[in-house]
């Protein structure tokens, strides 16, 4: 199993004509993902580069291929829209890679897409290795196996995802939540996903400073989460105080969305947290019992 994404998930790519969507098309079909179409509206009844066909509306393409997940590079001033339009269409799972959405746009979908669930924006998508992949992951460093991977950060996602398995730890499926103020899933909708997934045995979650995810997440795990062990990272812990940094979410506000907060959180749920994600290996191996 795995959550989110399998090899049998039908997906569609919006903006598949342009430089971006048509580049990463290309990698997620070399991977294995079943990509059955895309859309770029005035441009229906053709085929992409990829030899998939191309649709005006969301509609019109899941209707003819029965896609249930799309990925959109959309330009930031219509990706609100795009999103609109994949709910409307009947998607159920929307990976949007774009970003530089305004806050109230994202607020605007978010409440009014229900039955949609939305990864993103501005984030790296997911990966079920060896069974399929929606977004920009380099699905080279990923090994199929039964730890579960939840980060705000893309490049921290590949790190530490290249560290478990140049450890021997497989992962089951690597969500990268994006790291703006305001998304459609977090770490607790994805916590809550790999609660209930017989693949994932144990949850690396890779937090930063800006916000209140993480001490959400420390509540959930201590409340739901006793049969399966967590891991954590903090990134920011050395900002300087009062300065926000990377990410349009990493927003401090006094002692509020610290690094230190957050790692007090985690502690006190019983989540060891690595001081650098180098550690990360070593800590889930003591808590599986194993060693690497």
């Amino acid at each position: 199993m795995s959550i989110y994404l399998d090899k049998n998930s039908k997906v569609i790519v919006q903006g598949i004509t342009g430089g971006e969507g048509s580049y990463h098309t290309a990698r997620m079909l070399s991977y294995g993902t079943n990509v059955v179409g895309g859309v770029t509206p005035g441009k229906g009844g053709q085929k992409s580069e990829h030899g998939l066909p191309v649709f005006d509306t969301v509609k019109q393409a899941v209707e003819a291929t029965g896609a249930t997940h799309t990925c959109i590079f959309v330009p930031p001033p219509f990706a609100a829209d795009a999103l609109f339009e994949a709910h409307d269409a009947g998607i159920t799972l929307a990976v949007c890679i774009t970003e530089g959405l305004p806050v109230h746009d994202v607020l605007r979908v978010v409440g009014a897409t229900p039955g949609m669930q939305i990864i993103g924006p501005n984030c790296p998508g997911l990966i079920s290795p060896g069974k399929a992949t929606i977004g920009i992951m380099p699905g080279h460093i990923f090994k199929e196996g039964n730890i579960g991977v939840i980060s705000r950060s893309g490049t921290l996602t590949y790190e530490v995802v290249d560290l478990l398995t140049r450890s021997g730890f497989g992962q089951s499926t690597c969500v990268g939540i994006g790291g703006d103020p305001i998304i459609g899933t977090v770490f607790v909708d994805c916590l809550r996903a790999f609660a209930n997934d017989a693949q994932t045995e144990a949850i690396v979650l890779c937090g930063e400073i800006g916000g209140s995810d993480e001490e959400d997440a420390a509540a959930f795990i201590k409340e739901h989460l006793a049969g399966k062990p967590v891991i954590a990272f903090i990134g920011g812990r050395n900002a300087p105080p009062g300065k926000s940094l990377g990410h349009a979410g990493a927003i401090i506000s006094g002692n509020f969305g610290t690094a230190q907060s957050k790692i007090a959180a985690f502690q006190a749920a019983g989540v060891p947290v690595a001081d650098r994600p180098s550690e990360v290996p070593r800590l889930l191996a003591q808590r599986l019992g194993v060693t690497v």
